[in-house]
């Protein structure tokens, strides 16, 4: 284990840059110190502790610097988090590898339990090494992409998180593979004609026309998705962040990690229609199996509804008015340099842009000035900004006349202009 190079002098141990995995001192430790220290922080800025005399006085220098504080740390956090990341993806690959080879000697224990009494056939041995061929391969994919995750390289979308349709596609490619070695090894070990003839009639559509319609709707699926996503985003009627690394909930929520309708009963109907072609392939593996159509009917109408949602979520954000910013017992009057401006509209915080070095990213162009949206921490969050209300000082280079507001997030999509009057 190597000596962090960010670690000061006379100080134990590792901070969190090693990439040491599970070690104590590792990425994720480092991690976790960043997040309690930045929580820490937060809370305690909060409630009006840790502000330096030289700007307690003004509540404009103190909501600056606590903006600018918070937002230090939460690079830190950040920062930790990417490391953490980049460390889960090079190790995740021997737990995915570890899996599949589980899976081999579940399928084995399976066979020999169910072959007492019964016998062991060649179906059997067809099926163990149609599973052994299916690791191998899984395996040597795992390798080459060991930096990316390894088998779950191809199902990382490009935005760092499992793709619903991309692991719903590659389960269904893996079992079709799979049940094609499985004919191909009966029909290397048959010894009869009829028997081969049998086996070769088999892969015939007829047979397993429900099977392949599904495999041809979900991969085209697969590939739609991705581009319907990216020229939503780059027509900035979608907004999209980065994630750390990807994790299991992908597969069942959003953006922002709240469960998905659409894509949680895509991934749970193409489950279910797996496990049945699964066992029927178990029942009669001398073709390929033989999906009802009214389950297949079930698969496609799960997955028009996953890409008619695809279409359907997002929007740009919007700005719907912007007007002076009033405290209790001020009096009212116009917009002027110095004053508090509330944006008030929709879209601000794109999903799974909530934590805090995300917001800090969000700037407000008033006329040809960019001001940063200050962080205002309560505890527990931060009450700005907000999806729906953005307050932001309007600073003295602002030109008195009419200008234009606009919200740039964090996700880099740009809102609506506004105009307002600024006077002397």
């Amino acid at each position: 284990m190597g000596r962090d190079p960010g670690r000061g002098p006379g100080r134990g141990g590792h901070e969190g840059g090693c990439a040491c995995g599970d070690c104590p001192h590792g990425a994720r430790e480092g991690h976790r110190r960043a997040v309690a220290a930045f929580l820490s922080k937060r809370d305690e800025l909060a409630s009006g502790q840790g502000l330096p005399a030289a700007v307690a006085h003004s509540a404009g220098a103190s909501r600056q610097w606590v903006s600018d504080a918070l937002t230090q740390s939460a690079d830190l956090v950040a920062e930790r988090g990417r490391a953490e990341g980049e460390v889960w993806l090079g190790l995740v690959w021997r737990r995915t590898v570890a899996s599949v080879w589980g899976l081999v000697a579940v399928l084995l224990l399976v066979q020999a339990l169910t072959a007492i009494g019964a016998g062991w056939t060649s179906a059997r041995t067809a099926g163990l090494l149609a599973a052994v061929v299916v690791a191998v391969a899984l395996t040597a994919a795992s390798w080459f992409h060991r930096a990316r995750g390894g088998v779950l390289a191809p199902v990382i979308g490009e935005d760092n998180r499992l793709s619903t349709s991309r692991v719903v596609a590659a389960g269904w490619v893996l079992f079709v593979v799979y049940a094609v070695l499985v004919l191909a090894g009966r029909l290397a070990g048959a010894s009869s004609h009829t028997e081969r003839d049998s086996l070769i009639e088999g892969l015939e559509l007829a047979r397993g026309a429900g099977i392949v319609t599904v495999l041809a709707v979900v991969c085209a699926i697969a590939v739609l998705v991705r581009r319907v996503v990216g020229l939503r985003v780059l027509g900035q009627r979608l907004q999209k962040v980065r994630a750390d690394r990807p994790r299991a909930a992908d597969l069942l929520t959003d953006d922002s990690g709240r469960g998905s309708f659409a894509d949680t009963q895509y991934a749970v109907l193409g489950a279910v229609a797996l496990v049945f072609a699964a066992v029927r392939l178990a029942r009669r593996p001398e073709q390929l199996p033989d999906l009802p159509w009214g389950l297949a009917v079930m698969v496609l109408i799960s997955a028009a509804t996953y890409v008619a949602a695809k279409y359907a979520e997002g929007g740009r954000p919007v700005i719907l008015s912007v007007v002076r910013s009033r405290e209790a017992g001020d009096l009212d009057a116009p917009i002027r340099t110095g004053d508090d401006i509330e944006i008030r509209g929709a879209g601000f915080v794109p999903p799974g842009a909530q934590s805090a070095d995300r917001l800090s990213r969000m700037v407000v162009r008033i006329g040809a000035v960019h001001v940063h949206v200050p962080l205002v921490p309560v505890p527990g969050g931060f009450s700005n900004p907000s999806d729906a209300v953005l307050t932001v000082p309007v600073p003295a280079d602002v030109e008195p006349g009419r200008v234009e507001v606009q919200v740039v997030t964090a996700a880099g999509v740009e809102t609506n202009r506004v105009e307002i009057d600024v006077t002397d």
